[in-house]
């Protein structure tokens, strides 16, 4: 009720820029990248960006004002911005104006089956699959202009979201980094702020959500299957394991036995810088093995849930068996033998159709484009 009386009472400003990672959990993503590409031409001091998170305590660079996720001034910035800039669907109750333009950059290429393409829905909060899809119809028709990070993904979007604007397939910002900072010196440099051990290779784990493990709002458990003290036993002399959760998961693993083997980065934490630290990635299902492939570093896939994932959870969209550019472990035996046994020559000709397919549009520019893009719609 309140924002519906905003929009009554003020007109949109053109330079206003609200950006949103994650529904407010944290300073990252495309969004992050793209106000940082404004901040590197100093836009921000000609716009009044803003960014919305749940913590406001968070440092930001430039000239930004953190506003507090469902606040008054939320609701108040929303009705007055020209630009909404997210990667996450926006809440029902926010109704965007028609000046306003909305740059929904999203978060991913698709393994998993999205929106109007999923066959059924466990997700937390949902009614039902007809409401779920009818709900998220009804956001994407307040997209103005869609990212795609590769041709493949454009094809999907156009389906799975009834999407009918314009489709930007120009990479990712949020992976500007990896073609930017992808030398030793930069490494480097990122370790030492971590506080990572320069003598020791180390692994990422990134491992997605399960829709159907859900506590609380809007919260997921850390499901995994990764057996880490024998990972320690079997490790440790030559590598450490830096843990990464996806932004729904709310759990927190106990890492105190595994000091100076496992470290541990919430959702607070940019996942690009880590990608970068790391020789080699232990995922499942989730997006971040189509950002990796850029580096063509090693990936290993650990699915231990593979069949319930695939037939009950979500579904995919290609074979994962036959596509994965690397080892499929389902046990923690397995996944020690593969990466200590890892041989990039073997792999070599499924990474190559790997890249071909999924890495055909990211090349260092995106967060420049998006901002050329702001810039055309006026506002100085």
């Amino acid at each position: 009720m309140i924002y519906h009386l905003l929009i009554l009472f003020h007109n949109v400003d053109k330079k206003v820029i609200l950006f949103e990672s994650n529904l407010g959990r944290n300073y990252s993503g495309n969004p992050r990248f793209i106000y940082e590409e404004m901040v590197a031409r100093g836009l921000d001091q000609v716009y009044q960006c803003y960014y919305i998170l749940e913590d406001v305590t968070t440092k930001l660079p430039g000239n930004v004002k953190k506003v507090k996720r469902i606040s008054l001034l939320y609701f108040y910035l929303f009705a007055k911005a020209g630009f909404w800039v997210s990667d996450t669907r926006m809440p029902t109750y926010l109704r965007k104006r028609k000046k306003t333009v909305y740059i929904q950059t999203w978060h991913g290429t698709p393994l998993k089956k999205l929106a109007l393409d999923m066959l059924q829905v466990t997700m937390e909060g949902e009614k039902g699959l007809e409401d779920y899809k009818r709900k998220f119809a009804q956001n994407t028709k307040t997209w103005d202009y869609l990212l795609s990070q590769n041709s493949y993904s454009t094809k999907i979007f156009r389906r799975a979201f009834g999407f009918n604007k314009e489709i930007l397939e120009i990479g990712y910002p949020r992976n500007d980094i990896l073609f930017h900072k992808n030398n030793t010196e930069a490494i480097n440099t990122i370790k030492q702020k971590l506080g990572l051990p320069l003598d020791k290779k180390i692994i990422l784990y990134a491992p997605t959500w399960r829709d159907n493990e859900h506590y609380g709002h809007l919260k997921y458990r850390f499901s995994s299957g990764v057996d880490f003290s024998y990972l320690k036993e079997k490790l440790s002399s030559e590598y450490i394991i830096v843990v990464k959760a996806h932004y729904l998961v709310g759990e927190q693993l106990d890492v105190s036995e595994y000091f100076g083997f496992l470290y541990q980065y919430n959702a607070s934490y940019d996942i690009a810088e880590l990608y970068l630290v790391s020789d080699l990635l232990v995922t499942d299902y989730s997006s971040v093995m189509f950002d990796y492939s850029l580096l063509r570093r090693p990936m290993i896939f650990y699915t231990y849930d593979l069949e319930q994932y695939k037939d009950t959870l979500r579904g995919f969209y290609f074979d994962f068996i036959a596509e994965a550019p690397g080892p499929i472990a389902i046990t923690n035996e397995q996944l020690v033998s593969d990466i200590l046994e890892y041989d990039f020559d073997k792999y070599q000709d499924k990474y190559n159709a790997f890249a071909e397919k999924y890495n055909d549009a990211d090349c260092g520019v995106a967060s420049k484009k998006v901002v050329e893009l702001i810039l055309s719609h006026g506002g100085i």
